[in-house]
């Protein structure tokens, strides 16, 4: 049995907090809900439409640049060893901040003005959380109350558990499952319809449930699919359960069953030996509607297709189905037989927009591709046109990909597409050009977002896209002003993939190809974060050697040792990217695109730098109502690696932008975004700076310097007269940390009418 651990603070102090909540229903009313209109963030996304939009203005383009820390919360004695991948967004309703932090994933409440520790939860799931496929603290929890009284967290173990607890005290739930927890693991099947076990069957989350009315709605989620072990893997789904009870209500497949819509889409029986298919990203609702939006991930495997021939439904789709029910209402496949790893990442955004002088409630995803897809959210037609188009075809054995992929005619893809040759290519210098040209005649280069993997050999090392896996706009997502109709959409602009596939050695995979090149040593290719769990006990010297070397911990993009680079580099498939070191560790991104045969690979660009030109990452501003690019910009300091390398050091550079993936929060007048990298510059010691921009125009109005990158996406809430944004920064050398941003009394005292 797992083992609870909750610790609180006196209990003089738990009962001024309770005051709190007794207050609210002392009329014998129900309280008011929690809302960003409150001045609270009680949604991972702000609020259930995933706008990550909050009305609040004190903070503002006049004093931006005078806030100052609030107070910080370090993640390190939440586990067994300190996390270096803090991705959480907290939710503060009532005066108290709630969040998931260190690799235990433990549960905290803090007073939201001081930051102070009211409670503690956390579970010892032992070796289920030790091999779990989604380690670490995961992007948050949800909140749940029935305005009278009964006030609850809600949260995702490391191991796949639903814990509900109670939000005064952290004390589990206990008419809630049993004694407070939901097994997610129970339902979870592969193959025709075999229970996977409930220790070390895979599947896990690190999204958060979303809540509406009595209604919990959970995704699932697998390992990386770049050298799985089998085709049929766990099954995804997305499921409702009762807020009150945990009774599960419903279940929607995400592989279709026979007699199910879309079942004909996996040919010849495939659907029985092939899982995947998760809702890892956000689920948003229309709670008026009654319709939920699920984002479905890829099928496996991420790059190799050919043991699962068809469309494949529902893979890589946006997926409408009734809240009650779980019946499809209906849905949009994005990529046809998916072997790119274009998952879709990112919330669905619902907002009502006016299109030629036609009210619209409409459904707009971000994507990989850094294309925005925009449909009527009722019915499901696209708002604009969107085309089949003819696709290169893959030339792999066994593999049959889809002969056209859908592309949007309106939004403008918001972000490069594919690699364009030559204006894309590095120009800082002539001799760097012709560089990169060389190299790139070892490689599959098509002007196509879709370019099929190849077998990497020593002459041919792969194919060459952009957008996939790293790039784009990922997990993050976007947000949205619901009053002007915008979207705001951060994407990787340089996030190359070498795609080059390989078969696995005997007895490692009934996968046919999996990701790696023909003629190298074979290593697994882990997602990031694997391995760094509370409860992870270290392999012996021997298997370590056969995953790829795991090294001291500390160093590194995604909680990976120094050196490690992400992803192991023998994959040949990791991104490429303007990439400065993380603070003191290794490469934060781009590190490792493994080399290939005459110094030809990727994995160091030209001389250091990424193949590409700048910008590297862009935020984007898109008029939902126009379907048109507003305006975009830079965004992140220019890499240390451009400002100080030899060969440009007489050069004026424009401001690159960083390739990474950061989330924003979206005010009254701002869009508010931390840097996916750090620096050293004239201007700030080594760290980030979290920068403010103008909504309207794009324009950088202010910038505050933070010791470590922006790791998990921000949020914004007023107290007592002042507003607060909370930011997670991670990563290199530097462990996790909520870091809350306010203005000095002083500036609130200066404050402009309606700034209060």
């Amino acid at each position: 049995m797992p083992r609870t651990f909750s610790r609180s603070v006196p209990a003089l102090v738990l009962i001024v907090v309770g005051l709190v909540w007794i207050s609210a229903g002392l009329s014998g009313q129900p309280a008011a809900q929690p809302s960003t209109k409150n001045g609270e963030w009680p949604y991972y996304t702000g609020d259930l439409k995933g706008t990550r939009y909050s009305p609040l203005d004190q903070i503002n383009a006049s004093n931006f640049n005078k806030l100052e820390v609030a107070w910080r919360f370090k993640t390190d004695n939440l586990g067994t060893r300190a996390e270096y991948k803090l991705e959480g967004t907290p939710l503060m309703v009532k005066g108290v901040l709630y969040a998931t932090a260190g690799t235990r994933r433990s549960v905290v409440a803090l007073d939201a003005k001081t930051g102070e520790l009211i409670w503690v939860h956390s579970l010892r799931e032992g070796k289920r959380a030790a091999i779990a496929p989604r380690q670490l603290s995961g992007r948050g929890l949800s909140y749940w109350t029935d305005g009278k009284g009964d006030d609850r967290v809600i949260y995702v173990t490391t191991g796949y558990r639903l814990v509900a607890l109670n939000a005064k005290t952290g004390a589990p739930i206990p008419t809630f499952g049993k004694d407070g927890i939901v097994d997610l693991k129970v339902g979870m099947i592969n193959g025709a319809g075999q229970q996977i076990d409930l220790e070390t069957g895979e599947a896990g989350l690190h999204s958060t449930p979303t809540i509406v009315k009595d209604t919990i709605l959970v995704g699932s989620s697998f390992k990386e699919g770049m050298t799985v072990i089998t085709h049929n893997n766990t099954k995804g789904s997305a499921r409702a359960f009762d807020v009150r009870t945990g009774k599960l209500k419903w279940t929607f497949n995400t592989i279709p069953k026979p007699g199910e819509f879309g079942n004909n889409t996996w040919e010849n029986d495939s659907w029985k030996e092939n899982g995947n298919t998760g809702v890892w990203s956000q689920i948003t609702v229309d709670e008026d509607l009654g319709l939920v939006y699920l984002p479905v991930e890829s099928p496996t495997s991420d790059f190799y297709g050919g043991h699962r021939p068809g469309d494949n439904l529902f893979g890589e789709s946006l997926v409408c189905v009734d809240l009650n029910t779980g019946v499809r209402k209906w849905h949009f496949q994005f990529v046809h037989h998916a072997v790119w790893d274009h998952d879709m990442s990112s919330a669905p955004i619902l907002m009502d927009i006016t299109v030629g002088g036609k009210p619209i409630k409409a459904v707009a995803v971000p994507s990989k591709q850094a294309m925005l897809y925009v449909f009527d959210r009722v019915s499901g037609q696209p708002v604009w046109p969107i085309e089949e188009k003819p696709v290169p075809q893959s030339d792999v054995p066994g593999e049959k990909t889809a002969r056209t992929q859908p592309f949007p005619t309106k939004p403008p893809a918001y972000a490069r597409t594919y690699v364009k040759v030559p204006d894309d290519i590095i120009d800082f210098t002539p001799e760097m050009h012709a560089q990169a040209l060389e190299i790139l005649k070892h490689y599959r280069v098509e002007q196509s977002p879709y370019v099929p993997y190849i077998v990497g050999d020593a002459n041919i090392l792969g194919a060459l896209n952009i957008g996939n896996t790293n790039g784009g706009t990922n997990w993050p997502g976007g947000g949205a002003d619901p009053e002007t109709h915008i979207v705001y959409a951060p994407a990787s602009n340089a996030a190359l993939t070498t795609g080059s596939l390989r078969q696995p050695p005997p007895g490692f995979s009934d996968i046919k190809y999996v990701s790696g090149r023909e003629g190298t040593d074979f290593v697994p290719a882990e997602g990031p974060g694997y391995g760094s769990a509370a409860d992870y006990i270290e392999l012996s010297g021997e298997a370590r050697a056969g995953r790829g070397g795991r090294g001291g911990r500390g160093g590194g993009a995604g909680q990976q040792p120094a050196g490690e680079g992400g992803r192991a580099a023998q994959a040949a498939n990791a991104p490429v990217a303007g990439g400065a070191p993380a603070a003191g560790g290794g490469r934060g991104v781009g590190a490792g695109g493994g080399r290939g045969a005459g110094g030809f690979g990727l994995g160091n660009g030209v001389q250091g730098l990424s193949i590409l030109k700048p910008p590297y990452g862009v935020l984007s501003a898109i008029n939902l109502d126009r379907g048109e690019l507003m305006w975009q910009v830079a965004h992140g300091d220019t890499p240390d690696n451009i400002r100080n390398h030899a060969a440009l050091k007489d050069k004026t550079i424009p401001k690159t932008g960083q390739s990474g993936a950061v989330g924003l929060v979206v005010t009254k007048t701002l869009v508010i975004m931390g840097d996916p990298q750090v620096t050293t510059t004239p201007d700030h010691p080594r760290g980030a700076m979290l920068r403010a921009y103008d909504k309207s125009t794009g324009a950088q109005v202010g910038a505050v310097w933070m010791p470590a990158q922006q790791s998990g996406s921000p949020m914004t809430y007023m107290l007592n007269g002042k507003q607060y944004i909370i930011v997670a920064v991670s990563g290199g050398n530097y462990s996790g940390e909520y870091l809350a941003f306010s203005l000095p009394a002083e500036s609130l005292t200066t404050s402009p009418a309606g700034q209060r």
